[in-house]
């Protein structure tokens, strides 16, 4: 069977890409990236729920908690207050952890090759987000050109981003498709217990169940 690593944050994206890489096939091997952020404890438990679901064959967690002594992100530090969704906003947000993308396929990639792993699958998506700059299909392929070169020559790992390319409503609404239990996921950026509802990550999620005509099963602030 094909076996895939799956960058799993216990997100709704991150989730349904668990599952569609399941749907087509592959033993799933999730590798859950704790960087400092603020709602760690709440994101592991989602993620080692899904993963438990999924049956997958492995569940990694690894510890690059560095990018919370870098700071410059409101995601890792707590004197950095996380902005509020804004439709006007111009600049990216303060939401952005920089490089994370790259560091995290990094592991990845390690993990994929010590496992003679067939993928890497991982949920950005560069429509309706952020504009985090490590999202955009040019670094996509500019990374998959960095697992071809730093690799043995029998290996052939393929960076699989599906939902690129997808709103955030088409991503749940094939979720909702594959059974995706959105009541074990957690998108919030601020809290832990109850989302906060305007954070941006909020905003896009609640979003997304209005677009699609179902409820969301998590509750919100606001």
């Amino acid at each position: 069977m094909m076996k895939a690593v799956c960058l799993l944050s216990g997100g709704m994206d991150s989730s349904t890409l668990a599952y569609l890489a399941k749907s087509e096939g592959y033993e799933i091997y999730a590798l859950h990236l704790n960087y400092g952020q603020r709602t760690e404890e709440k994101e592991r438990a989602c993620a080692k729920k899904i993963a438990g679901l999924l049956g997958a064959q492995d569940f990694v967690e690894v510890d690059v908690g560095y990018f919370a002594r870098f700071g410059a992100s409101s995601l890792t530090d707590p004197a950095i207050a996380v902005e509020g969704f804004d439709p006007a906003r111009a600049h990216i947000p303060n939401t952005y952890v920089p490089f994370r993308n790259a560091n995290l396929l990094a592991i990845a990639t390690s993990y994929a090759e010590s496992k003679d792993a067939d993928a890497i699958f991982i949920g950005v998506q560069s429509l309706d987000y952020s504009g985090y700059p490590d999202c955009r299909p040019q670094f996509i392929d500019a990374f998959q050109r960095v697992i071809d070169l730093g690799t043995k020559e029998t290996t052939h790992i393929a960076l699989n981003t599906p939902f690129i390319s997808m709103t955030k409503t088409e991503i749940l609404k094939l979720g909702l498709a594959l059974g995706v239990p959105y009541n074990h996921t957690w998108s919030c950026y601020r809290n832990e217990t109850k989302a906060c509802g305007t954070c941006g990550s909020c905003h896009f999620r609640k979003e997304a169940f209005a677009h699609a005509g179902v409820p969301d099963p998590i509750g919100y602030e606001v």
